[in-house]
């Protein structure tokens, strides 16, 4: 579920310095979230610099670096997690773009698992079969001991 885009100005950066933060995002979403990284999208949308506007000016006008990244999370994820998530995606984009750091914005869009779905089955319903197989799963392995 975890979805993650990054909005950058189009020529700034190179095609590996991208690669790199898009793959370093993945495996940092699945790390702090502790889920499978086969359901993190993490994407780099690029604007045309004439498209993108810094402090009341157009970035074809001045080549600042400013960066934007937002992400989704279902609802209910602890401070702690957001948290390490915001700052995470902020040190990759200093660390891999090269960003002034007090230029890098973000931001966390939480969504309840019932407005949420995967495959077209609601998150909610899907969270509490992955818990009812924990459970059943914790149960046997009690029973083999």
């Amino acid at each position: 579920m975890p979805i993650l885009n990054f909005h950058l100005v189009q020529g700034q950066h190179q095609s590996a310095q991208i690669e790199t933060l898009l793959l370093k995002a993945s495996a940092l979403f699945a790390e702090v979230l502790a889920c499978p990284i086969d359901r993190v999208r993490v994407f780099a949308t690029e604007h045309a610099p004439q498209h993108f506007c810094i402090g009341g000016k157009l970035v074809s006008q001045h080549a600042q670096v400013a960066p934007y990244f937002s992400f989704i999370v279902l609802e209910g994820r602890s401070q702690e997690d957001r948290q390490r998530l915001l700052s995470g995606f902020t040190d990759l984009v200093v660390d891999i773009l090269g960003a002034p750091r007090a230029n890098v914005r973000g931001g966390i869009v939480p969504v309840a698992p019932s407005d949420w779905s995967i495959g077209g089955t609601l998150a909610s319903e899907l969270r509490q079969a992955e818990i009812e197989a924990r459970r059943l799963e914790a149960a046997k392995n009690l029973g083999n001991k």
